[in-house]
Order: structure tokens, then sequence, then C-alpha cells
């Protein structure tokens, strides 16, 4: 289905326009729910399951009593009856049987869903539903600036209209309680809608608010993850992970929620692998731990002034500490594991840049200094030009003699210069690329 409220225009997937919920063809939001009961026979004697679930923006979802028995199917639009009046709009999550399963797991009993569904959304429910999505950005920066003209500390990171436009909630998250009841006033003078303030947590506003996490997918919060475990350092331990706060924490400011995903199969693993075996005594030394490769089970130890690592079996470090337990201290380490390793991946291509030394730049570069260097060392005030014996003009000459040619009689400039001047002269080579184009210097007196 092509999704007609971002620019994606196309199927929209998680990463298409990334609305959290709130996509008005129910293309991309992360609730979906596969009903794997949909292609199964019912009875002929059956009757539906009269409660429908209906999922709402962000990671809400609520159950709905069906009691017209209106016919709907997952992602349909339906009116629905809000808590504190008007009505609301969401969409089908899912239907039958799998909803019976669903208020179980969430522990919600059936006498206890009072709510229920009107109608299915006509176009002037969307209409108006649209208009008040509309306004949300607007509404929460607004807010925000009230927020701070008073002062208060916290953070406004998201507003969920009302499908009739009546009432706007605004989630804020502070680290402590907050005094709100001015902003409250301020809000609904300005908005002329009911207020209701909820305050959530980290992991919450980053799931609203979404982002790309350092594994360079979207954030699993923001895509598919809706319910929140808890996290611990012990996980990141298990997992000999280091215990770097940057790298363990999320946009959230907390642990990873990704630390829990593979923690389980660590700990099968951990299950085979001694504990407290620090260091193993041998007549050689005291051979200490350093590292552990829990799914290859290999422990590698170090002698102490060595470099070198050894790596032994699970096996032979448990017979090495019960040893040490019963007072007997083995000669060495014993065997030995050949670890493999992986050969070299030799490239099939060439280096068209060839074995030059990363240095030959600088060479050539210092090869031109001296050169210039050379080139611009100029012979003495009172010395003979370069490259020959004649004298260099007189200091006492004005200025500008010898950058111009005198000029005779008809008032133009002479072309050769002085037509009395010795045929062996040699110009100076530092005036040779003189701006008046005279490439000659003072001429020698006869």
């Amino acid at each position: 289905m092509g999704c007609g409220s971002c620019s994606t225009g196309g199927g929209c997937s998680p990463a298409g326009c990334k609305s959290n919920g709130s996509c008005l063809t129910n293309g991309c939001s992360k609730l979906d729910v596969y009903d794997w009961l949909s292609h199964m026979d019912m009875p002929t004697n059956y009757k539906p399951f009269g409660i429908i679930e209906v999922k709402f923006k962000g990671s809400r979802k609520e159950f709905f009593l069906n009691s017209d028995n209106i016919y709907l199917e997952a992602g349909e639009l339906v009116v629905v009856e809000a808590a504190t009046g008007g009505y609301d709009v969401g969409h089908v999550s899912i239907t039958g049987e799998l909803v019976r399963m669903q208020m179980v797991k969430r522990r919600v009993k059936e006498e206890d869903v009072v709510k229920k569904i009107y109608r299915k959304a006509t176009v002037a429910d969307v209409d108006k539903w649209k208009a008040a999505k509309d306004l949300e950005w607007e509404t929460m920066h607004k807010s925000r600036t009230l927020a701070l003209q008073l002062n208060l500390s916290m953070k406004l990171s998201d507003v969920d209209y009302q499908g009739d436009k009546t009432k706007a909630t605004f989630y804020y998250t502070a680290e402590g309680r907050v005094d709100f009841r001015e902003l409250i006033k301020k809000m609904a003078e300005t908005f002329r809608i009911r207020i209701e303030m909820r305050q959530i947590g980290m992991r919450q506003e980053a799931s609203r608010l979404g982002g790309i996490g350092s594994c360079g997918r979207e954030l699993c919060c923001s895509t598919w993850l809706t319910d929140f475990k808890t996290v611990s350092t012990s996980a990141a331990r298990y997992q000999n992970l280091s215990l770097n706060t940057l790298k363990l924490a999320g946009q959230c400011g907390k642990l990873k929620c990704c630390l829990n995903y593979e923690l389980d199969t660590y700990m099968d693993a951990l299950k085979h692998i001694p504990d407290n075996v620090n260091v193993l005594k041998t007549e050689r030394g005291d051979a200490r731990l350093q590292k552990t490769d829990i799914f290859k089970k290999l422990m590698w130890f170090s002698y102490p002034r060595e470099e070198s690592w050894i790596p032994l079996p699970i096996s032979r470090v448990k017979e090495i500490q019960q040893m040490n337990r019963d007072g007997v201290i083995p000669a060495d380490l014993g065997e030995v594991v050949e670890v493999e390793t992986k050969p070299v991946k030799v490239l099939d291509y060439e280096n068209v840049v060839g074995q030059d030394s990363l240095t030959r730049l600088d060479e050539r570069r210092n090869q031109n200094k001296k050169k210039n260097k050379n080139r611009n060392k100029g012979p003495k005030p009172n010395g003979p030009a370069e490259g020959g014996n004649t004298p260099r003009p007189d200091a006492s000459a004005a200025p500008n003699q010898g950058l111009q040619a005198p000029k005779q009689g008809d008032g133009k400039p002479q072309q050769g210069g002085n037509p009395n001047r010795n045929k062996n002269f040699r110009p100076n080579r530092n005036n040779q690329n003189r701006p008046d184009g005279n490439r000659g210097g003072q001429p020698d007196k006869q």
C-alpha cells in the first residue's frame, strides 16, 4: 500500500516516513502484528470475539468493545470512544482470537473493557484527524517556549492530539517533580483545548522521537521494540565487553537494550567455563589469566615478565586448578593448543603507485628548495656581476638608471640601449625578467 501522508510515495517500511505509528495509511507502523490465525478456518457455529485492539500514535494500544458487530479488518481506521469524552481515531491492530491472547498476555480482563467502537472512519473524520495532526509540530514548539519563559526544568518531547481536536496530551521528561499548573493555564489560553501532561522515561522519549543507532540501523525502540526490560552492566561483563559508558549507552542515555539480545547464549556457554581462575600456580611461575574465548572454550594465560600468551583448553585449566587445590604444583602449563590463524588474503590487483617511498615527495620538495636557494643567491654589493667580470653600475647613479633606455632627440626610447656598449657585455641573471622589458644591465662605460 502506498503511503499517502509522507514523501516516499511508494510502499512504506519502517525506514519510510518515520511517523512511528501516526501514518494515515498504516503502512509503516511499528505496531503491526502478524495474524497467524487468519488462514485457519473457524467452525460454523463460531462467534467472533467481541473485542478489538486499536493502536494509536507512538506505542499506545487499547482494547475496545465491538458491540455493533462491525466487520473490521486490520489496518482500517475506526472512530472509538475517548477516555475523557469525545472520540478518537485509530487503526485496527488485530481482531478475532488473537485479541484474546493479547489480553491474557497483558493481563486485561474482559469485564474491564468498557470503551466502544463507534463506526468506521468517514471522510470528514479523516480530514479532521489530519488537521489535528498537522497542529502537533507548531503546538509543541509554542509550548516549549512557554515552558522556557516559566523557567521549568522539563523537556517537552511530543504532543498527541485527539481525533476530534478537543484535547492534546503533552509528553515530557524531567529529573524530578515539576509544578506545571501555571504552564497548563497558559497553554489552555493559547491553544483553546483541554491539556493533559504525561511524564515518560528516557527510553520512551527515544522511542517516540526515533533516530539512528551506533550500529547504523534505526533504533529498535522506534521500529519494533515495545516492551523495555531492565539492562544491567552485568550483561556487558558476561559478554566480555569493555565497561565504557560512551559505548554501552544508547541515545536515551541508558544502557542499550541490545545488550540483552545475546545474553542467554553467553550464559549457556559460560556454564562450561570454570570460575575464579585468575592465577594458575606452576614451578615456572604464576600464570595469570589474560583472556577467555567463550565460544572456542579457550583460556589464555601468560607468565610474569613474558609477553607471549599461552592458550589452554578448558579441560587442562580445570585439571591444573584441581592440582593446585590438592597442593600439587605442576612444572608448567603443559599442552598448548595450536590456534589456527587465517591466511592473509592476497589481493588480485596491482599497486599502480609502485613501491615508492612514503617520503618521496618530501625529498623532491627539499631538492626544489635547494635549487631555488642557489638560484636566488645574488653577488655581493660591490662585487662583479654573476657570469662575467663586468663591474656593477655606480651606486651614485640615478635610481631608475638602467631600468629604462636613454631617450634620443626624437623623444622615443632607444631600442638597443647605449650603442657604444661593449659587445662582450653579459647581463646580470637577476635582471633577466624585468617588468619594463630591458633584459640587460647598465652597460660598461668605455
